[in-house]
């Protein structure tokens, strides 16, 4: 019997529809942030986010050049600039303010992360304190106005998201994104955390809640959202959700929680103490008594130009906030700019600097930027004059408040 020879199996080409499935090649496992692609039309919005508050900036110059006064000075030390700065150098507890009321005012009021990042930046970098704030504060502004366009594009799509940055750049009170103010640090950390919300990662979502709440004291605002958010996440799907969701609500309120409680052990009142160090500085939850007490004083005996603007501003922001209920908006961002609203309406405090508590709460943008989309549509013309005066509007009221106006910003 002739022998059978044995063919290897290996040697015999297969057809192609016999093949073993080849792997693809997977390339190294990176963070999420750094897969991500810049979405369409994001560049051509963010250069005009630039040039709007490059604009602001210069006008801001020239405003102090025609009054003689330093040209760049009210950028870096404006305010509640000096106090930042001052922390920067010198840490806490080393400077106090006794107010024309007699309140003994401390910087315990002021959340550290925009301090500690201005020492660290000038400490590494040939920088002053006042220039290394200044640099955090735009590159914040961008970074910002970059997690803007993508809320936008992930929501509504390339229009609408090019209309709430061009919005957001132009808002009367957006000179306070270029200056030594803690509002583009708190919007930048806040809007990506809402991002992170609305794309379901939600451990990131909790550790920049977290640092926004170690940035401002309406760092709450975006605690609450993302934990409400998580918690809306898990009844809905009856609790199958992962560790991640639970441990990205544990963590966004902690950097808030944290700092109070910090301060309470520093006043010797662990619950209390931090409440009574704004108190001093006339910053209480009164549930709208000092707003009513001002817009009463207001109508009967007038005022500067800054608090009538002031109130317009807040009163269209209450109106918006209400379109953005109709929208039917996710609710992390309703809930983050609701409770924006609430703090401005319901808090004491100088009213010329409520309308600043409202820029992170670019949420109640969306209504405006789908109808300016709109109006594009039909009469491009019109949106452009629309634009072109809120921009106008925008950057001589910045000028004002900033190099002008002896109100507080």
């Amino acid at each position: 019997m002739p022998k059978v020879k044995r063919v290897s199996t290996s040697s015999v080409p297969r057809p192609e529809s016999a093949a073993a499935p080849s792997r693809p090649v997977r390339p190294p496992t990176l963070p999420w942030i750094a897969r991500r692609r810049m979405p369409e039309g994001a560049l051509p919005a963010l250069a005009l986010f630039a040039a709007v508050r490059f604009a602001g900036i210069l006008v801001v110059i020239l405003a102090n050049g025609v009054r003689g006064h330093p040209l760049v000075k009210s950028l870096a030390h404006s305010w509640d600039s000096r106090w930042y700065l001052h922390i920067a150098a010198h840490g806490y507890g080393d400077k106090i303010w006794i107010s024309p009321q007699g309140a003994v005012q401390t910087d315990w009021a002021f959340f550290p992360l925009y301090p500690g990042l201005i020492r660290a930046l000038s400490t590494i970098l040939p920088f002053t304190p006042g220039q290394a704030a200044l640099l955090i504060s735009w590159i914040a502004a961008g970074v910002a106005a970059y997690g803007v366009y993508v809320i936008g594009h992930h929501l509504y799509g390339r229009g609408v998201a090019t209309a709430l940055v061009a919005l957001w750049a132009a808002m009367p009170h957006s000179v306070e994104l270029t200056i030594a103010y803690t509002e583009s640090l708190f919007a930048a950390l806040a809007i990506w955390s809402l991002y992170c919300v609305l794309k379901r990662r939600w451990l990131w979502a909790g550790v920049l809640a977290a640092l926004a709440g170690l940035s401002r004291p309406s760092g709450f605002a975006i605690a609450l959202a993302v934990s409400l958010a998580a918690g809306y996440e898990a009844l809905r799907q009856r609790g199958r959700v992962p560790v991640s969701l639970w441990a990205g609500a544990v963590l966004a309120p902690l950097g808030w929680l944290g700092y109070v409680l910090w301060v309470g052990t520093q006043t010797g009142d662990l619950l209390g103490g931090y409440f009574k160090v704004q108190s001093a500085w006339d910053s209480r939850f009164d549930f709208g008594l000092g707003s009513a007490r001002f817009v009463k004083a207001l109508l009967l005996h007038g005022g500067g130009a800054v608090y009538p603007v002031a109130l317009v501003i807040v009163a269209v922001g209450v109106l918006l906030f209400a379109l953005l209920c109709l929208e039917r908006a996710p609710l992390v961002l309703v809930v983050f700019a609701g409770v924006l609203v609430l703090l401005v309406v319901g808090g004491s405090g100088s009213f010329s600097s409520k309308p600043r508590f409202l820029l992170p709460a670019f949420p109640l943008l969306i209504p405006m930027a789908r109808a300016l989309v709109r109006t594009w549509r039909v009469r491009p013309a019109h949106a452009v004059v629309v634009y072109s005066g809120l921009t106008a509007a925008s950057l001589l009221f910045g000028a004002y408040v900033t190099a002008v106006a002896h109100s507080p910003l």
